[in-house]
């Protein structure tokens, strides 16, 4: 007896709760139910079991860098040296631009003093076998005189008493005039001043009686 109204009190129950709710359709909010025989259940909300897939595929891997030694680059030869082109050597002297025929005509070895050009040469048989070298004359008032002459004496280390000056390898061919080592920036006294090496080359060759001729 008591098994029967505890059933009767429990489906009283229910639909006292089901006529309150509003849900003619027999379903509680939030999805519960009551099952037949007095029973409620309730049913958990239905969740996704779908988890947002992820990517899976594997990112290309960078290519590494070649683990191989590199090869050594064979090193380019040397270039050969050009070899340093010589200088052309200088013309022969032409007799042609000799201005002194007569010393040019002599036997022997001469000499050719031009004044104006400040040059003289060294002649043997018609040819030029030195110079021109650049010599300097006597200044105004002591020009060195022009003509042909010959050569009268040779003194190595002469001394001039006059202008008390020394002479180095002195050539005269007139009393008081010679070819001899001086000063190439100042004139002299009549002489014709040479350079050492000049000099000593006239002195060398220079013989005496050789022809000696001086032109404007």
């Amino acid at each position: 007896m008591k098994k029967i109204l505890v059933g009767v009190t429990a489906l009283a129950t229910a639909l006292v709760l089901t006529a309150c709710s509003g849900n003619t359709g027999g379903g509680a909010p939030g999805g519960g139910g009551v099952a037949q025989g007095g029973t409620t259940t309730t049913s958990a909300p239905s969740v996704s079991s779908q988890t947002p897939s992820t990517s899976s595929a594997t990112p290309t891997p960078t290519p590494s860098s070649s683990s191989s030694t590199p090869k050594p680059t064979p090193s380019k030869p040397k270039p050969t040296p050009k070899p340093t082109p010589k200088p052309a050597p200088k013309p022969a002297p032409n007799a042609a631009d000799v201005p002194c025929k007569a010393a040019l005509a002599s036997p022997g070895v001469s000499a050719c003093v031009d004044l104006s050009a400040l040059k003289t040469w060294l002649l043997q048989d018609g040819k030029v076998i030195y110079g021109p070298v650049k010599q300097l004359p006597g200044k105004k008032g002591y020009a060195t005189p022009t003509g042909v002459f010959h050569v009268s004496a040779k003194v190595k280390n002469y001394h001039s008493k006059q202008f008390d000056a020394p002479m180095p390898n002195s050539v005269f061919f007139l009393p008081g005039i010679a070819f001899h080592t001086g000063s190439l920036s100042v004139y002299s006294h009549g002489c014709i001043h040479l350079s050492a090496a000049a000099s000593q080359k006239y002195f060398t060759l220079l013989q005496k009686g050789g022809v000696v001729q001086v032109v404007p």
